[in-house]
């Protein structure tokens, strides 16, 4: 008989009632994450976080939220925020107000357990949340209703650990929780279905005149890198959860995402970690530097061995290594910012990439909040240095990017933090699906190489929602 294991007045909640922390084991298998949400995969606020790869190192932990006890959403200079209490809007910092409220209804607790999150903050930052950070321009189209932000503070969760093939219901009331959980039954959808081609807004032509405006500031001295990236759009009905399965299927990316939004749906199959807090140490795994994958074993292990002695991208990934070294640092002990690993290979299914490794120890006096709006958004999609970056990209691209090159993930309420880059990441709205891919440009880039590498990248996207 499975057990509820209560861990008793680990801390004081405000109100002085015994802030308890429950963990109910639940029989394991390997699809039990899917298989649960697709029960509540309709209901807007509930998240699944997938370690979709069987063989990434960063890939463990499955994460399924609903029904939050807060929520916050950010459109433009305001937050709504509904708690039990109150619905308001403020035009405070987006990343402070988290904070207040998470420390209101889900204060820390301790918990020195494996479960990376036993309640807390859990969604989505879009790349456009950095318009609170720092001062950007408005170019780029706004032509999508998605919010900047959309955060819930949930008190429980279904954990599963596919490395010790256990899973858990675990925060407060669990066993109220799982059987709402279980009362649910999966909605007869219709099949997702494309209704047309996708379409870029840009011609290969207008990628061609954008590049050599890069190239101009690059020149110039303006930056040392821009990332530059197409969207690309498509008509479809049906469900937009049956979309996500199949490109998990396929595409495998060990911080895959699946977020059921108000508009529509957010759906991420992104290989790349952004940061990540455990017992105070910081880790971010940027990206820079990709090849495509080839069926042929030589073909693609010389496409590997090509990527790993590349002097081009390795000075693009230095570049942002660099960067974020300096994003970290505002936030980081003095002295604790180091580099483990440079330039290592990590191979998708789609294609390798080259990838480095930060860590450094989050300074006593700053929270993992302080941590996400230091650094955000991400130095790897957007160039360096990184304001006049993003100045440039709102320039040159059509429309803003939504979601996409912001981030997916949680912040625990015992402290710990994982995230992800929204990189081959889609947003779904009034039935229309949107998807991005770009690519870092420096003064020897090639354009017709910059160009197919964008199309490398959504080569296990495009045809296989085509199908």
């Amino acid at each position: 008989m499975q057990r509820t294991i209560s861990l008793s007045q680990i801390k004081q909640m405000n109100n002085n009632a015994p802030n308890s922390l429950e963990i109910k084991p639940i029989t394991y298998h390997s699809e039990l994450a899917q298989q649960l949400f697709s029960r509540i995969e309709s209901l807007p606020w509930s998240i699944l976080l997938r370690s979709a790869s069987t063989s990434h190192i960063d890939s463990r932990f499955d994460v399924l939220v609903a029904n939050p006890v807060t929520t916050l959403t950010t459109t433009g200079q305001s937050t709504k925020v509904v708690n039990p209490h109150e619905t308001f809007l403020s035009d405070e910092d987006p990343f402070s107000l988290l904070q207040q409220q998470q420390t209101q209804w889900l204060p820390k607790l301790d918990y020195e357990g494996e479960l990376p999150f036993v309640g807390g903050a859990l969604g989505y930052f879009a790349y456009d949340l950095g318009r609170r950070v720092e001062q950007l321009p408005e170019i780029a189209e706004h032509d999508l209703t998605t919010p900047d932000m959309a955060v819930g503070l949930y008190d429980w969760a279904v954990v599963v650990d596919h490395q010790q093939q256990s899973a858990f219901v675990v925060g407060t009331q669990v066993e109220t929780h799982y059987a709402w959980l279980l009362e649910h039954t999966p909605q007869e959808h219709a099949d997702f279905t494309l209704q047309g081609d996708w379409q870029s807004n840009m011609s290969k032509a207008s990628y061609s005149e954008k590049f050599a405006q890069v190239q101009e500031y690059l020149r110039s001295g303006d930056c040392y890198q821009i990332n530059l990236a197409q969207r690309f759009c498509a008509e479809y009905v049906g469900s937009e959860w049956q979309a996500y399965n199949k490109l998990e299927s396929v595409n495998q990316g060990p911080f895959s995402a699946f977020v059921r939004t108000e508009q529509g749906a957010i759906l991420s199959v992104s290989p790349e970690r952004f940061l990540e807090v455990k017992q105070r140490t910081i880790e971010t795994k940027p990206i820079k530097g990709t090849r495509p994958r080839y069926n042929n074993q030589e073909q693609d292990r010389a496409a590997a061995n090509d990527l790993a002695n590349a002097e081009k991208d390795q000075a693009e990934n230095l570049m942002i290594v660099d960067l974020l070294r300096n994003d970290i640092g505002r936030v980081a002990k003095p002295g604790s910012v180091h580099v483990p690993k440079l330039f290592d290979i990590e191979s998708f299914p789609a294609v390798h990439h080259l990838v480095s490794t930060i860590r450094a120890e989050l300074d006593a006096q700053y929270s993992e909040t302080d941590l996400l709006r230091a650094c955000f958004p991400g130095g790897s999609i957007t160039g360096a240095p990184k304001i006049r970056a993003m100045e440039i990209i709102e320039e040159l691209e059509p429309h803003r990017r939504s979601a996409y090159c912001g981030s997916i993930g949680y912040i625990s309420r015992h402290g710990r933090m994982d995230t992800s880059i929204t990189i081959r990441t889609l947003v779904a709205e009034h039935n229309k699906l949107y998807v991005w891919a770009g690519g870092g440009l420096v003064a020897d880039s090639q354009c017709d190489a910059e160009y197919q590498e964008t199309l490398d990248k959504l080569s296990r996207i495009l045809p296989v929602l085509e199908c």
